[in-house]
């Protein structure tokens, strides 16, 4: 019984109709749960949608919780490790901000706002019913090792452009910090123009900057397709495999 449960609560298998409409339902119901945040003030509708997408949240997060074993495989022990694992500290931070008794335990306005705001972590339950976000979670993982490069490299750059505009143009910055906002701007060709070069060497920094930038934000788009296709290429494989 409960290697079905957990079977149908997981991402659907291909051949698992019940699977595949448990995923559907979780997916209309965090669109649903995520309408009411687009509106300032709240109504008697609103009110009822969070109350009931909390509900079902909560019934999901029980039925991972009592499968925890099936998922991470470590006995007993998994029932204590998985509350503190990615996804189930994003389902409780889905939950949270909807309890009644927590949202009446802070009047303060600007806790109530962070309330409010945290249930846009419902946003990142989509994750674990989407094929589409898996399979790009799939292609980012396959691909982490050249992306934490280019990443390291991109950081890297930022700080020493940063620290080299500092020097060359110390009155365009009022500290390191407006700096290495400049050169994040500029790596990534944003150019807002709130901070600007106004000596002949800032100006050619910043167009040496502009074109590296170019380069950089271009890899990750390079090594991420790669890794699209090498992960649709292994559905493929698997589908085949499976029809033979």
């Amino acid at each position: 019984m409960r290697e079905r449960l957990y079977t149908v609560i997981e991402q659907a298998k291909v051949d698992d109709p019940i699977s595949n409409a448990y995923d559907v339902f979780m997916m209309t119901v965090i669109i649903a749960s995520l309408v009411p945040l687009a509106f300032k003030e709240e109504n008697l509708a609103f009110i009822i949608i969070d109350k009931i997408a909390m509900t079902i949240f909560i019934i999901d997060y029980i039925l991972r919780l009592v499968t925890a074993d099936l998922k991470l495989h470590r006995g007993k022990l998994s029932f204590l490790i998985y509350p503190f694992t990615p996804m189930a500290l994003i389902d409780l931070m889905c939950i949270l901000p909807s309890v009644t008794i927590i949202s009446e335990a802070f009047k303060i306005f600007k806790v109530l706002r962070l309330m409010r705001a945290l249930r846009v972590f419902r946003v990142f339950k989509a994750v674990r019913y989407s094929k589409s976000i898996a399979l790009i979670r799939n292609a980012l993982t396959r691909e982490r090792q050249p992306l934490i490069t280019v990443g390291v490299l991109a950081v890297a750059y930022i700080l020493i452009s940063a620290l080299v505009m500092f020097n060359v143009e110390p009155d365009m910055f009022r500290n390191y910090l407006d700096a290495i906002y400049w050169a994040t701007v500029s790596l990534t060709t944003m150019g807002y123009g709130d901070i600007s070069p106004v000596t002949t060497l800032g100006r050619m920094m910043t167009v040496a900057s502009s074109i590296f930038g170019v380069a950089i934000i271009a890899l990750p788009s390079a090594i991420i397709t790669v890794g699209f296709m090498e992960a649709l290429g292994d559905i493929d494989t698997k589908k085949e495999s499976e029809n033979k």
